[in-house]
């Protein structure tokens, strides 16, 4: 029996999912400072400004603290031979295989943020699918993206 994905992604999905965060919750806050200048506005009961500020304090938790921790731990990833594995997910764990002999084409992605960290996302496709492993090294993403297409013309000429 083949054990748990060895591979994690790079520690710097960290700082960019933290990012992620922030940005959103800055939407957040625009929103509920809105929100709370209309309930002075039109003498809405005060509880309202208390419960959108609680809500903004976990939001920010959650976002910003919690999530890109658990996530970066979750996130695994391991190609074999005959086989891409990846496992992620916050409270419901999914792990995937995809075949070799399914991939028609591997890309490398990179955002503003992963640009400036010095990461990229590879995005494996299948003719059904898209699959991701985000937030790796900029080499190791290329080096895998080489390694992927590699195998899968294999995978092809055995057929």
């Amino acid at each position: 029996m083949i054990g748990e994905p060895n591979n994690r992604i790079s520690k710097g999905a960290l700082t960019v999912w933290r990012i992620h965060g922030i940005i959103g919750s800055v939407i957040t806050l625009i929103i509920s400072f809105t929100l709370g200048t209309l309930c002075f506005l039109f003498d809405w009961p005060v509880w309202i400004v208390y419960g959108l500020a609680v809500l903004f304090i976990l939001e920010v938790y959650y976002f910003v603290l919690f999530r890109p921790k658990l996530r970066w731990l979750r996130w695994r990833y391991e190609v074999r031979e005959q086989e891409i594995e990846i496992q992620h997910g916050l409270f419901v764990v999914r792990k995937t295989l995809i075949p070799m002999i399914r991939v028609q084409h591997v890309d490398n992605t990179q955002g503003p943020i992963l640009k400036k960290f010095g990461l990229a996302t590879v995005t494996i496709s299948t003719a059904a699918t898209q699959h991701e492993i985000p937030a790796l090294e900029e080499v190791e993403a290329e080096e895998l993206r080489h390694v992927i297409s590699r195998l899968a013309r294999v995978a092809d000429e055995d057929v």
